[in-house]
């Protein structure tokens, strides 16, 4: 199992380390690609939503200052074209989804024509592509392009307009890559949502639930925001979808603190700690709610001061899984390894602007990539944990059942004590009373032990038990149990044996008995048994078989020693017993 662990670690980590690598392969922006600075490539003018399209020539358009005053109007974006993609005619315009009603997008025409092409809220039509794009081909015509117009209707902040001018066939890669890329890490995340679920309910640890949430979360936040979504559900396509995000994005933030808070052991970092990270947590998802529905002015604002609540929860945590780790929680470590590359990225992201690299995906294709690591380490780490909870749980176990064994067995001659005796006749006298079968207990006792420890000391008569025990242990089968039950006494069981088969049997065990070598532990002496035999038809308990074989071994002590007596009972309620005396000598 835990090799199976590392497997899964080891290939986790190269997926993701190789999807990374392709990221960071990809240029921020490609050579044959431009793109529009809103502030400074673009120029713009605002005018009310119900002005016709074809009003873009009577337009004044400016170049300075920025544009305000649009959120409830219409905002117009112009961008001179030139070079030679633009003398072909082979340009493509990217726009990066935001909040607005409707987009227009008007490519001019050196002989003074436009073509117009348009999506709106709730329907993008062909133009979307995944990682959160939409599409514009200028239309093939043997002129040159001028420029490049985009109107937003009721747009919620020009800061939120990605845009890049690129050659068409180059757009037709760059969706197709980044179809591929959001494609394997959604399913990444996919099998980890499952993975950590199952695992929750498998092992009912909450914090494995809390990481399903967060990675099930994500990876509805990567569908939405990828727009893969609108294959089966084009209606969601605008600002219902950007909105649904928003809000996702600080659920995710708010699941992921739960997770790694409750993932450590409450007496691991101080409890402030605990309080600071669950309340920066709590109100980073409480915040989704009016971020996602606000579309003023104040939404870039409220951005910004939401990612610096952002960066201190996960500081917060941080600092929580950091203390806890250095008091020894494995669960915390595991937790500082996947929170790394989101750290990471946050910082990037906010000293480095990537919104316009990576083919058009930004910070959000870096942290869907982090949100894939984090799952693929965490689900990873939590095999790891119960791999070697497994094998410690199962070493407990052998050395349970050992215990248990050794509690059953006499530790010098190896055979099993009365207890263990016990508990392997019960089913041998429960099978013969099932099928009326004949039931034996056989007592044997050494004669005169006492005298051997007297005279040769004890080590001598661990000796004699030892090779005695060994005898009596060939006899052991199916129909037959043995043991030591005390002292010098041994016992051994049998069903199916009666009458002179078993006065037989017995006189085998004293003759074997009276056979064995113990000339280096006692010279020549000659070591010798007694033998009680109870037969009964049908079987009593044990204990009642003990009676009476205890009452033939007497009567072999008291009758000379070295002898097998049988006492026979077809009814051990009510009938007097016979009793034989098979042997002497």
């Amino acid at each position: 199992m835990t090799a199976a662990g590392d497997l899964v670690a080891k290939l986790c980590g190269r997926l993701v380390l190789g999807f990374a690598a392709l990221l960071l392969g990809w240029p921020a922006a490609p050579a044959a690609a431009r793109t529009l600075d809103i502030d400074r490539d673009v120029c713009h003018a605002v005018s009310g939503t119900a002005l016709p399209d074809k009003s873009l020539a009577a337009l004044r358009f400016s170049c300075r200052a920025a544009p305000a005053g649009y959120q409830q109007a219409s905002l117009w974006l112009r961008a001179p074209l030139d070079g030679a993609a633009a003398q072909r005619g082979d340009v493509a315009l990217m726009v990066h989804q935001s909040r607005f009603d409707r987009l227009a997008v008007a490519f001019s025409y050196a002989d003074g024509a436009t073509r117009w092409q348009g999506v709106r809220a709730g329907d993008y039509g062909s133009h979307w592509r995944a990682g959160g794009q939409i599409l514009f081909e200028a239309p093939d015509r043997n002129v040159p392009l001028t420029a490049v117009t985009m109107r937003f209707d009721r747009l919620s902040g020009h800061a939120f307009v990605h845009a890049r001018i690129v050659p068409k066939g180059e757009a037709g890669m760059q969706s197709a890559g980044m179809a591929a890329a959001v494609g394997a890490a959604l399913m990444l995340l996919l099998v980890s949502c499952i993975y950590s679920l199952s695992l929750a309910f498998a092992v009912r640890r909450q914090y494995l639930a809390w990481q399903a949430a967060w990675a099930g979360t994500m990876l509805l936040w990567g569908a939405l925001w990828s727009q893969v979504h609108l294959a089966l559900v084009p209606r969601l396509a605008g600002t219902v979808t950007t909105q649904i995000c928003t809000f996702l994005a600080c659920l995710a933030i708010a699941l992921a603190t739960v997770s790694a808070v409750t993932a450590v052991d409450r007496g691991r970092a101080p409890k402030w700690l605990r309080i600071t990270a669950f309340a920066l947590g709590l109100g980073v998802g409480i915040a989704g709610v009016p971020l996602a529905l606000i579309r003023g002015d104040s939404l870039g604002l409220l951005a910004d001061i939401l990612g610096l609540v952002i960066i201190a929860d996960l500081l917060a945590v941080t600092a929580y899984v950091g203390w806890a780790w250095r008091r020894g929680s494995v669960e915390a470590r595991d937790f500082l390894a996947a929170w790394g590359l989101p750290m990471a990225m946050l910082a990037i992201v906010h000293i480095v602007d990537v919104e316009d690299g990576f083919w058009g995906g930004g910070s959000k294709l870096l942290v869907l990539v982090a949100a894939t690591w984090q799952a693929l380490w965490l689900a990873a780490a939590a095999t790891r944990r119960l791999a070697h909870l497994r094998i410690e749980r199962d070493h407990a176990r052998s050395a349970a059942a050992t215990a248990q064994q050794l509690a059953r067995r006499d530790p010098l001659t190896g055979l099993p004590n009365r207890r263990g005796f016990v508990e392997s006749v019960t089913p041998l006298l429960e099978r013969a009373r099932a099928d009326n079968l004949p039931a034996a207990l056989l007592l044997v006792d050494i004669d005169r032990f006492k005298s051997i420890n007297d005279i040769h000391g004890h080590d001598a008569g661990d000796v004699v038990l030892c090779g005695i025990a060994r005898r009596i242990e060939r006899w052991e089968g199916p129909m037959c149990t043995v043991s030591r039950l005390g002292g010098e006494e041994f016992g051994l069981l049998t069903i199916g044996m009666e009458g002179i088969i078993l006065a037989r049997f017995a006189e085998s065990i004293r003759r074997g008995i009276a056979a064995c070598d113990h000339s280096e532990a006692v010279g020549d002496r000659l070591v010798t048994a007694s033998v009680g035999v109870a037969e009964v038809r049908p079987a009593c308990d044990f204990q009642q078989l003990y009676r009476l074989a205890d009452e033939a071994l007497y009567d072999a002590k008291r009758g000379g020693r070295n002898k097998v007596v049988v006492q026979r009972h077809h009814d051990v309620t009510g009938l007097a017993p016979g009793r034989e005396v098979a042997r002497s000598n």
